[in-house]
């Protein structure tokens, strides 16, 4: 038999396709270990934070609509700012990025599960926990200090509120080590046989990353807050400058984390577009090893320029000088990402799914957020606009852009493996464009507010701020909307959309290998590599006369189309000439055991 023998993956797999009989709804609901159902836990619930987190959001703009404090107390307006900070970052961006790396990790590397199964589960119920417990602190006095809980502001508000907010936080914080952990050993120790770091899908680069980032910052966030809770509670002066405490050594030590925090948001989403791009676009991702080593270049360089967001706090100017310069840097390996990537669809077949329009707009509105993150870097500029509505839009341009758009980009590429139902794509264009206009509608004005200098954190204002406060207003109440059709999209699709196959974009790398949703366990056998994991339209020198003679000899399939070893790759379709962009307009036709090495299991075999 030879490989013109073998019929296209989706053909070989039909039979494999819809829900796994082995899983139930209820499995869902409780303590599982099973990677995929974890994942889906994590997604589901950040999700739902995600909508709690997004009301309060539209609390604040009402607010904000009038200069006058007329739709909350300022009291509940500093609660309604401080939740909702606290819930988008510890509740829906940090968790749906675990979410993804949960149910891709060890698929994306041929294994059956986490390295800790029962440490994996542990960790995701931490979440739910934690947020239910921020949540019940709006029935105290409620934490008013702002996601920072700068002191002495922290230690003279309500104790009740402020402890909540503390226990919650550190809740959640655990869980993220217990995660990082977690996915670190998972990538390091149980990938498939012959896969070297090089051939590794890049999201498992940006895991790892991230892993780094919250393992050896996250405990110094977490001494601050124990030592904070011993201020509050039994009266001690770490940080109140009354009894003789620095509150400048809290924020030290706050930025330590939660400057590294937001690469820790944004990082498993670089990776989900270096995953996503090059499939859409049916070319292969350009300069892998530059995408690759960038994230570890960001790893270093996040841990390094904490003091940038305390310019304003006595800093000396030497040390200014350091700390700005070092944030400059940043700008160099996150750039490397964004010219790779557009790189990658230059000249590519780009199918404008919804998954690639969510790309392309993580990569527009995160490079403006890139931009302003330059000019606040600088120490002058930094001084002028500090705690003004532009540092608001920065990190909004950052994180919105370079977190939420690129959730939604991962979940339209992802849903039909996790799913086995390919969602609503007209559907998911409306959701696109809502939620593009409603994000530059709520977040460009504000660029313009602080260069004029609105302060931030206040529920009134000069009423000369009124008319770009109310264009705000309009575009969060049009990205609250966004969110509906996606809502519609997705449990609709989940119950009754199409089937979507095992392999509906004709990926390369190992998820699509395996059905829709997977199995217990993932692969049927060790997945052996037959391809690089972004080798579209790359037509490499023909295998080598041992390969063939396995071929031939049945070792590699057996039975007409039945698989006996190795993974199916798909080939190119003849109903689909275009299916790739790269030299030769066609997929590879063969596993090619130059790349993919596993000669230890094919001698076993042979």
């Amino acid at each position: 038999m030879t490989t013109a023998q073998v019929d296209f993956q989706e053909s070989a797999n039909a039979g494999a396709e819809g829900h796994d009989p082995q899983r139930k709804w209820q499995d869902y609901f409780g303590f599982n270990t099973d990677h995929k159902v974890i994942g889906l836990q994590y997604l589901v619930t950040s999700f739902l934070f995600y909508l709690v987190g997004g009301s309060l959001a539209t609390a604040v703009r009402t607010e904000l609509a009038t200069p006058d404090p007329d739709f909350v107390s300022p009291e509940m307006y500093n609660t309604l700012f401080t939740l909702h900070g606290t819930v988008m970052i510890f509740l829906w961006i940090v968790p749906a990025g675990a979410g993804f790396a949960n149910f891709l990790i060890p698929l994306l590397i041929g294994a059956k599960d986490m390295a800790f199964p029962r440490l994996n589960a542990v960790a995701f119920w931490l979440i739910p926990v934690g947020g239910i417990l921020l949540l019940t602190s709006f029935f105290t006095t409620g934490p008013q200090a702002g996601w920072t809980s700068y002191p002495p502001l922290s230690l003279i508000g309500g104790k009740v509120g402020e402890e909540i907010w503390i226990l919650s936080v550190l809740l959640l914080g655990s869980s993220s080590i217990l995660g990082a952990l977690n996915f670190m050993v998972t990538i390091l120790k149980m990938r498939a046989p012959g896969m070297g770091f090089n051939q590794m899908p890049l999201f498992c680069w940006a895991m790892i990353a991230t892993s780094t980032l919250a393992l050896v910052s996250t405990p110094v966030l977490a001494s601050a807050l124990i030592l904070l809770s011993f201020d509050l509670l039994a009266g001690t002066n770490f940080f109140n400058p009354t009894g003789g405490g620095d509150p400048i050594v809290y924020q030290h030590m706050f930025w330590f984390y939660s400057h590294p925090a937001v690469y820790i948001m944004v990082l498993p989403f670089f990776g989900v577009m270096s995953e996503v791009i090059p499939v859409h676009a049916r070319k292969p991702i350009f300069g892998y090893k530059a995408i690759a080593y960038s994230s570890l270049a960001i790893c270093f360089l996040g841990l390094i320029v904490w003091a940038h967001h305390m310019f304003t706090s006595g800093t000396p100017g030497w040390l200014r000088m350091f700390f700005m310069i070092a944030t400059m840097v940043i700008a160099v390996p996150t750039g490397i990402k964004v010219f790779s990537w557009l790189a990658t669809m230059w000249g590519g077949k780009i199918r404008l799914t919804s998954a690639m329009l969510f790309c392309m707009g993580f990569i527009s509105t995160f490079v403006m957020g890139g931009v302003t993150g330059v000019m606040v870097a600088s120490v002058p500029f930094d001084i002028h606009v500090h705690d003004t509505y532009f540092v608001v839009a920065h990190f909004h341009y950052v994180l919105f852009g370079g977190s939420v758009f690129g959730i939604y980009a991962a979940i339209y590429h992802w849903f039909p493996k996790m799913t086995g139902r390919m969602l609503n794509e007209p559907w998911g264009v409306v959701h696109f464009v809502l939620t593009l206009i409603g994000a530059n509608l709520t977040f460009m004005p504000m660029h313009a507010l602080g260069l004029m200098g609105m302060p931030r954190r206040v529920a009134m204002y000069d009423p000369k701020f009124a008319g770009l406060n109310m264009v705000c207003t309009v575009g969060s109440y049009i990205l609250a909307v966004s969110t509906l059709p996606f809502i519609v999209n997705a449990i609709w699709s989940w119950m009754k959309g199409p089937k979507a196959g095992n392999n509906p974009w004709q990926g390369l790398t190992l998820e699509w290998m395996t059905s829709s949703p997977p199995p217990i366990e993932n692969f049927e056998k060790t997945p052996v590599l037959a391809t690089g994991p972004y080798d579209y339209g790359v037509i490499k020198p023909g295998p080598s006369k041992r390969a063939i003679a396995e071929i031939d000899a049945g070792l590699l399939w057996q039975g007409g189309v039945k698989r006996s070893t190795g993974v199916d790759v798909p080939f190119d379709n003849p109903n689909d000439p275009n299916l790739a962009a790269g030299p030769g307009s066609i997929l590879r036709a063969q596993p090619d055991p130059n790349v993919a090495a596993n000669p230890e299991q094919r001698d076993g075999e042979s």
